[in-house]
């Protein structure tokens, strides 16, 4: 029996021997595919999974011909399928099918990725628009408070009342709303009013800049200087430091009020000054001869309002040095006591000490090429120094001395009216004209033998002189020209009090 036992062992051995060299595999199989027997012969060995009307349905069986691409498939959340190439080799081998959640996962996790990126940049994005909305909005604001400002209703009632019942003028205002020293006028509001108030009588004045004409307000006589638009900046400029710097003196002009407004269908930038009936220092020299006594007070009182722009004010109630940049006989006028006040601050340049800041604008527009300093046509001038600036309006300065004393007359003799270099450049000189003439023949204005036969002349004669040095640094300071004026004003008063 025993013996029998054996030899079907030796053939169940023979067999599976028979089998491996053949290329078959004995694989484990579902007794329910398999009805005869728990193992079958193949190919391949594989473990099935399928979902069927919502059962799950395992398998395992071989494959008795090379379907070995069905192994190579992926896995789905309804079926899988997995091969193997070993006897047995799927006995103990499970699969598992996978769920949605994964997929949802990935999903979730692309999202959130997507979110990170895209939120911050959102955000950056927002973040940019408003502070570029801002910066807009601050010079929007900016503009519009130089052209309105803001004040207290008070303010606006005060002003109205007193321009109906007539118990006061402008001077009243000025001095009511204005201290000592103060250059800023009346405030924004009431600015704005005086403006809308005024009536424009007749153009006393044209220029690059635009036109100037005498106003009426209220019975009195007001200049307003018209910008023409390409000019825009000038008025700007002026407005903002007439509005921002205490420049209350009796030789710089008299600010009242400034505004933009629209009229005859296009915007006019207004300046409304005080006016002087004897216009501008040019206009007054064309039809005056003057003496020596006038000669002097005119020359005194520019320095004195040159020496008020160049000095720093410090404390609360100070003012910045401001240098003007373009002194000439046209933008000096001339008041009933043959004063003379500077005006147009255009181009004018502000520093402070205390910030060291120096605030040049933005202003596109040069000086006028007649005046213009040797260093400022050499392109030699320092524009990060304030000194540098000032050092130029003593050479511009130098030259309305000049014109005004050639207008003095001395023995009977004067000379009829010249701009400065008439003798050596056109009525427009061009830059280089000018750059030739000054820097590289190094001329300066012929003083007429005359003025020497005169002691106040001679003194005025070397002033002149000593304000064309070359080097900026030679040349005299405003405050040194005002004492030497001083001395000499006090000299020449003298005989007549001993007289």
């Amino acid at each position: 029996m025993w013996q029998g036992a054996i030899m079907g062992l030796f053939l169940a051995i023979l067999s599976l021997r028979r089998d491996i060299i053949a290329g078959e595999l004995i694989c484990d199989c579902d007794n329910t595919r398999c009805p005869n027997s728990s193992t079958c012969s193949g190919k391949l060995c594989f473990v099935s999974q399928h979902q069927e009307d919502g059962e799950i349905i395992h398998g395992k069986g071989c494959l008795k011909v090379d379907k070995y691409e069905l192994c190579k498939g992926s896995f789905t959340n309804i079926y899988g399928m997995i091969c193997c190439k070993s006897n047995m080799c799927n006995l103990n081998l499970h699969i598992q099918l996978p769920t949605e959640s994964p997929p949802e996962e990935e999903g979730l996790s692309l999202r959130n990725l997507l979110l990170m990126i895209l939120v911050p940049l959102f955000a950056l994005l927002l973040l940019a628009v408003l502070v570029a909305l801002l910066i807009r909005k601050v010079v929007q604001s900016r503009r519009r408070q130089m052209q309105f400002g803001s004040c207290e209703l008070g303010d606006m009632d005060f002003m109205l009342k007193a321009s109906i019942v007539g118990d006061s003028t402008l001077d009243d205002f000025l001095d009511d709303e204005c201290t000592t020293g103060s250059g800023s006028g009346l405030p924004f509001l009431v600015q704005r009013t005086v403006a809308r108030q005024i009536t424009l009588l007749e153009c006393v004045g044209k220029g690059r800049y635009g036109e100037v004409w005498r106003g009426s307000w209220h019975g009195e006589n007001v200049a307003v200087k018209i910008f023409s638009s390409r000019d825009e900046q000038s008025w700007f400029r002026e407005t903002e430091i007439y509005n921002t710097v205490l420049l209350r003196h009796d030789n710089i002009l008299g600010f009242i009020a400034s505004d933009m407004t629209s009229r005859n269908s296009s915007t006019q930038l207004w300046l409304i000054t005080h006016y002087h009936e004897h216009g501008s220092l040019y206009d007054y020299l064309q039809c005056t001869v003057l003496d020596v006594e006038t000669c002097l007070r005119l020359a005194t009182s520019i320095i004195c309002g040159l020496l008020h722009l160049h000095v720093e004010i410090f404390g609360t109630q100070g003012k910045p040095a401001i240098a003007h940049r373009d002194l000439k006989s046209r933008n000096i006028l001339v008041k009933n006591n043959r004063q003379c006040c500077i005006a147009d601050l255009g181009l004018a340049v502000m520093h402070s000490q205390s910030s060291d800041y120096l605030d040049i604008g933005n202003n596109p527009r040069v000086g006028t090429k007649r005046y213009m300093a040797p260093e400022v046509l050499d392109e030699q001038i320092r524009m990060d120094c304030f000194e540098s600036f000032k050092r130029t309006d003593i050479w511009a300065y130098g030259l309305v001395l000049w014109e005004i004393a050639r207008r003095t007359v001395v023995n009977g003799i004067v000379e009829d009216y010249k701009p400065p270099f008439f003798d050596m450049v056109p009525i427009d000189p061009s830059f280089e004209e000018m750059r030739k003439v000054v820097c590289v023949d190094q001329h300066t204005p012929t003083i007429p033998n005359r003025l020497y036969s005169d002691p106040t002349l001679s003194a005025l004669a070397k002033i002149m002189k000593e304000c064309w040095f070359q080097s900026p640094l030679a040349r005299l300071t405003a405050l040194r020209i005002k004492k030497t004026l001083k001395k000499l004003s006090n000299s020449f008063d003298k005989p007549k009090q001993d007289s």
